[in-house]
This record gives C-alpha cells, sequence and structure tokens, in this order.
C-alpha cells in the first residue's frame, strides 16, 4: 500500500494558513445534554467568531438543520450529511499538503475513543471520507484507530501524542510504540515522535479521550512548545503538569532543537458543581488565520493566558470565547474544529 509520506505529503503545522476550518452542529446524546441552548451557543460562537477570519464550514446533520439555521451567521457555509456527535477534530479527517500544494487527508479509524459504552459511532466513522470528497482531497485511509486530537505536530518533522490514547487497548490492542511511530511517519510525514505519559485526570472520567494530547501540550512554533500546569498541589493534576513539563524539557525536535516550554497556568478554578476536577485548560485553543481562538473560562487568568499566547504569537488577535460549556460536555475549542491548510 502506498502511504501518504512516500508521495511528499505531510500534515502543516496549525498555525500555517487555512483554506477553511471545518466544524459539525451538535446533534443528539451527551453533547447536547439538558441544555441544548448552552451547546448551540458554544459552537454557534466558536464557528462565527473563526467565519470572522476564515471560510467556515459547519457539517449539519439533516435532523438539526433548525437548530444550525437559528444560531449560525449565513458566513458559515452549512452542509448536510448524518452525524453521531459534534467533534469534528476527532471524528474528521486529519489534512495534508504535498510538495506541489495538492491536499490530501488521513483517514484514522474512528471506533467511539475506544469503543465507549456510550458512544456511538456508526455515522461519525464516515465523516472523514465525507470532508475529503467535499473538499476534494486525496484520501489515505489508516488502519490506526486514532484521532485528530490525539496528535499535535510542529510541521517541521515533530508529532507530540500520549500513551494512553494511542497504546489504548481500546483502540490499538496489541500494537506497539513502533508500530504506532511508524503509522503516524507514514501518514503525518513526521520523524520524530514525542511521547507524553498521559493526559488530564478528568480525561479518564465517562466521557473523556483517555488522555487527548490537544489538552495538555501544543507546538506554537517551531521549536517552541506550551503546556498546560496546575499551579495548586490539591488538583490531581499538579503532578501531571510537572511530569509532561519535565519530559518536553529533556526533548528535542526532529531537528535536534531542545524545546523551549513555556508553562500556561491553569485557571483557577478546581472543581466543578459535582465536586470534580475540571479540566479546564488554555492548551486546547485554535490558531487561524490572523487569530488565536482562546477558551475562556470567566476566570483571573484568561487574561493571563491571552498575554502569553499573543506574545509567542505576535501578528494575531487573541479572541476569547467562554469554552465552559464545551469542556462540561468533554472537549475545548480546539476539539471542535479542523484545519483545512491552504
Amino acid at each position: 500500500m502506498t502511504v501518504p509520506a512516500e508521495l511528499g505529503f505531510r500534515m502543516p503545522a496549525e498555525w500555517a494558513r487555512h483554506e477553511r476550518t471545518w466544524m459539525a452542529w451538535p446533534t443528539e446524546g451527551y453533547t447536547l445534554g439538558d441544555e441544548p441552548d448552552d451547546a448551540y451557543r458554544a459552537w454557534s460562537q466558536v464557528a462565527n467568531t473563526i467565519a470572522r477570519h476564515e471560510p467556515v464550514t459547519m457539517v449539519v446533520d439533516p435532523a438539526a438543520r433548525a437548530s444550525a439555521e437559528l444560531w449560525l451567521d449565513a458566513a458559515v457555509r452549512q452542509v448536510e450529511r448524518p452525524l453521531n456527535d459534534a467533534w469534528m477534530r476527532d471524528i474528521g479527517p486529519t489534512f495534508l499538503v504535498g510538495d506541489g500544494g495538492e491536499l490530501a487527508v488521513a483517514d484514522w479509524v474512528f471506533n467511539g475513543w475506544g469503543a465507549q459504552e456510550w458512544a456511538q459511532w456508526d455515522k461519525d466513522s464516515k465523516i472523514a471520507e465525507e470532508v475529503a470528497g467535499l473538499a476534494g482531497a486525496r484520501r489515505f485511509a489508516s488502519r490506526m484507530v486514532n484521532e485528530g486530537g490525539g496528535i499535535h505536530v510542529d510541521g517541521e518533522g515533530t508529532v507530540l501524542i500520549t500513551e494512553t490514547v494511542q497504546l489504548d487497548p481500546g483502540r490499538n490492542k496489541d500494537w506497539t510504540k513502533e508500530q504506532v511511530e511508524r503509522e503516524l511517519r507514514d501518514f503525518l510525514g513526521v520523524r520524530k515522535v514525542i511521547w507524553l505519559p498521559r493526559g488530564l485526570t478528568r480525561d479518564y472520567g465517562e466521557f473523556g479521550t483517555r488522555g487527548h494530547v490537544d489538552i495538555v501540550a501544543a507546538f506554537v512554533q517551531p521549536g517552541v512548545v506550551v503546556v498546560h500546569t496546575q499551579p495548586d498541589p490539591a488538583h490531581p493534576d499538579h503532578e501531571v503538569g510537572r511530569e509532561n513539563a519535565a519530559l518536553l524539557r529533556a526533548s528535542t525536535d526532529a531537528k535536534g532543537r531542545h524545546l523551549e516550554v513555556v508553562e500556561i497556568p491553569a485557571p483557577t478554578i478546581l472543581a466543578e458543581a459535582d465536586g470534580e476536577p475540571v479540566d479546564y485548560s488554555y492548551i486546547n485553543h485554535y490558531l487561524g488565520n490572523g487569530f488565536v481562538l482562546l477558551c475562556g473560562f470567566d476566570d483571573p487568568r484568561d487574561q493571563e493566558a491571552a498575554a502569553i499566547l499573543g506574545k509567542l504569537l505576535p501578528g494575531r488577535t487573541v479572541e476569547l470565547v467562554d469554552a465552559r460549556p464545551v469542556f462540561e460536555r468533554g472537549g475545548g475549542i480546539h476539539c471542535i474544529t479542523q484545519q483545512q491548510p491552504a
């Protein structure tokens, strides 16, 4: 089987110029929850904000057409396809570009974040192929179970992943690290894989992903990584952040550079109303054409995080969107967006 890397395809960094952003509209199940308007408001605020900077295409289940029409700005293009859920980062394709600018996708196997009991994916498992067709991109089907939130690249040959996602028995039973790395090299065009041991504590709860990397660490420049840290020792993510930061500081990228690690403190909120620890994180931001879309939590550290990212990403407008309704449903802004590179 011919793989993308053999033909010169690779996954660009998120800060490379976009053709558009893809999203999926909340349709049913826990993503809608008991307060559907909260989900509609959150997803539409993200889409409508991005649409001021670059084109947005929203995949909408036919049954959800009325709510999408009500909440989305006219600038957001809508296409109808059957959906189970609304996490486009995970159900959608990973876009690749070729040496001559050709567009392709890596279509991972999607099985409901490791075949979790509550998940349904009969429709979502087909969305990557549908989006590839709508985008006019060549499709390469991987045999590995993976989601877009489980990878983060620098565009220069390095990818960040976590052991608890890629080696999850519900995803890739009996796979070795070597097999995972080979698949990522073949499909993303990377040369260096940096393994983090785990994700945030809440991400291992009922509706978690079991450790997606895009909530704990992300490249913002070649050689520069932002990492989630929890200053309060009372929070279970205090040690998680320390461990990840130390590992990243000891790492080099595909070009042999020692990584510069910038810590972004978690919001001051430690627990939700049910007493469970929150996984609120500023790492789960989204980079687009001339902007940074940052998760906001009505927290004193919102502006601190905005200032850090603004300094690291000069020339980009930092836009804050209340991400609490998204996190209550199991993810963040990065989780509901997927970039199509120009």
